[in-house]
């Protein structure tokens, strides 16, 4: 509770109850160490952050790029709700700082993690929609996002990485990219993955990550820079 009184304070949300707040802010680890405490994890309402912010974002793009068709409404959305963007707007309003983990959790550095970034995200939204409505959401939700909603970036670059890679791979040589596992070390709780891409025979971008799949995003992004494809900046479109 006291997190969640301290990030209403940060956010100066007009909540009288905390308890929506509150079960936004409880990673699945803590009541996972403390069975016995009354404490909810944040993971319901991710699921229903998740369809809030795709809605409040859905209508800003319709809105702000009128000549745009469907496909590239879908990957402008896509890059703004993926999990490095939600962690992005999570890590613009240190929402980690207010995180419930349980010791585990914290000693791994979770609260730093994009995935857990994300889902608190997705909470905090939820909890936001269903104390204040709407209307407050929308506005508090466009402002956190405006630097990358009004970025002047084209629609194409915005498809991830991954998909990205296998356009410009087809483009060039009729096939998609290979992934190749390099190396998988650690604990299960926190193993650090080594993948490599491989267009034909040729490595072209190698990546690192918490998971395989971050791991071959970030080889993906390693490539497309390699190969002069990487994506502009949010902030200055170059």
């Amino acid at each position: 509770m006291e997190a969640a009184a301290a990030l209403a304070r940060r956010l100066e949300l007009p909540l009288a109850d905390l308890e929506h707040l509150t079960e936004a802010l409880v990673h699945s680890s803590y009541p996972n160490e403390h069975p016995g405490a009354p404490a909810r994890s944040n993971e319901r309402l991710e699921f229903l952050g998740d369809a809030v912010i795709a809605l409040v974002i859905s209508e800003a793009l319709h809105a702000r790029h009128p000549d745009d068709d469907e496909g590239h409404l879908t990957a402008r959305r896509a890059a703004l709700v993926s999990t490095e963007a939600l962690a992005g707007f999570a890590r613009r309003i240190d929402l980690g700082d207010y995180l419930v983990l349980g010791q585990g959790a914290a000693r791994a550095n979770e609260r730093e993690r994009a995935s857990v970034l994300a889902s608190a995200f997705e909470a905090l939204a939820a909890a936001m929609y269903l104390d204040l409505g709407l209307e407050p959401v929308r506005a508090w939700l466009l402002r956190v996002a405006d630097p990358e909603l009004s970025a002047p970036i084209d629609a194409a670059s915005l498809m991830a990485p991954k998909s990205r890679l296998q356009a410009l791979a087809y483009a060039r040589d009729g096939r998609a990219p290979l992934y190749r596992l390099v190396s998988a070390e650690g604990p299960d709780h926190a193993k650090h993955y080594v993948v490599e891409a491989i267009l034909g025979q040729i490595v072209v971008g190698r990546g690192e990550g918490s998971s395989r799949r971050a791991a071959e995003t970030h080889a993906a992004e390693a490539a497309l820079e390699g190969l002069g494809e990487g994506r502009p900046s949010p902030r200055t479109g170059r």
